[in-house]
């Protein structure tokens, strides 16, 4: 089973590289580009939750297939530590991601499959915050970022950043990532991770709240006296 990858491809993620050749628009690009960051900068500072509905599109290019799925998406940050819970409607699902360890419950299984991610949570959260409170310039930590231009999305101006990883796994994964930011908010309305293969996935986020308090119970997991846990590695 090989998870993890598709999980990173969910969250968040997230494309068209915009290069020019013209030296002022250049400038001009690095100059918006900046805007960006700060503004998801100054986002991060206050990010305390995020709850959104979304809409997640699986495309498989060797079939031509997409598949999509709809739910909710909360997270919240806890001292150093930003939690996620994502509930997917049909067919029922749940991830859990907190404590460095990230769990999917299968109501009609009823198992829980528990993945260990402390040896790999450095990389797995650079994928996971991408444009949720993980702030504008850490991203260029991790990926290479280019300023893609503007781009209006159900009435809201977006800045469409252009992202491609450093680290060569990842890169191997996702070659090329794309948000589109509200600047208003800093945070990403929309997100698209390709594949060599061709394939992508393409989070479109609505009813986007923040900073509003989100019940506990969202961050457990809803299981029964009967539920079984298997404890895997990511690379499983």
């Amino acid at each position: 089973m090989n998870f993890l990858p598709s999980f990173r491809a969910w969250v968040s993620a997230f494309l068209l590289l915009a290069a020019s050749g013209a030296p002022l628009a250049h400038a001009q690009a690095n100059a918006s580009l900046e805007h960006v960051l700060d503004e998801m900068d100054a986002a991060e500072k206050k990010f305390g939750t995020t709850q959104a509905s979304f809409v997640w599109d699986q495309y498989t290019s060797v079939v031509k297939d997409t598949v999509t799925e709809k739910g909710k998406i909360y997270f919240r940050r806890v001292g150093s530590e930003t939690q996620m819970a994502v509930e997917v409607l049909d067919p029922p699902k749940y991830v859990l991601l907190t404590g460095g360890k990230l769990q999917l419950y299968i109501p009609k299984s009823d198992q829980v499959m528990v993945y260990n991610l402390q040896n790999n949570r450095g990389e797995f959260e650079s994928f996971l915050q991408l444009g949720f409170g993980g702030g504008g310039h850490a991203l260029l930590k991790s990926f290479d970022v280019e300023f893609g231009g503007g781009e209006t999305i159900d009435g809201v101006e977006t800045s469409k950043l252009n992202l491609v990883p450093k680290n060569p796994k990842a890169l191997d994964m996702f070659p090329h990532i794309v948000l589109w930011i509200d600047p208003a908010h800093g945070i990403a309305v929309r997100q698209q991770l390709f594949q060599k293969s061709g394939d992508y996935r393409l989070a479109i986020y609505s009813d986007i709240r923040l900073n509003e308090k989100i019940p506990e119970a969202v961050f457990k997991l809803k299981t029964n006296s009967k539920t079984t846990f298997q404890t895997v590695s990511p690379r499983d």
